[in-house]
């Protein structure tokens, strides 16, 4: 089940629906991105695997700043570095907020909480290159 406010991420791509389903609340700097953990996002341990949880943060940054700003604006990740605090198992929800720390004309910092319930499990912060506008593909 979805906690009530989120809907299915309004943007995908082909590796987004292989690690997904995904779903979003908020826009802009207020996005949170959110992932109910399954069989398939879990290691042999039974945790999520973290590759799964750089992939949130990854997602929730470069969408929370890419369209907090208007035009929304293309974003590569050039950077992404995390600290795990804690572990999540199938059937937990996960939700990825983020911070923005300084978007200028060629860098964009900013900083991705990501929690099970009210434990933050994982700490990410990522520096992403200025890329142009969305719209110029």
């Amino acid at each position: 089940m979805v906690p009530e406010g989120f809907k299915p991420l309004f943007r995908t791509s082909p590796y987004i629906e292989l690690v997904g389903p995904l779903y979003s609340r908020g826009e802009g700097a207020a996005l949170a991105i959110g992932l109910r953990a399954e069989r398939k996002h879990c290691n042999m341990r039974g945790t999520v695997h973290g590759g799964v949880l750089a992939t949130l943060a990854d997602i929730a940054l470069g969408y929370a700043m890419a369209f907090a700003s208007t035009p929304p604006i293309g974003l590569v990740t050039a950077n992404l570095t995390l600290d795990y605090a804690g572990a999540a198992r199938e059937g937990d929800w996960l939700e990825a907020s983020v911070d923005i720390q300084k978007q200028g004309s060629r860098l964009a910092f900013g900083n991705c909480y990501i929690t099970r319930g009210d434990e933050r499990i994982v700490r990410a912060s990522a520096v992403f290159l200025v890329a142009g506008s969305l719209a110029e593909g």
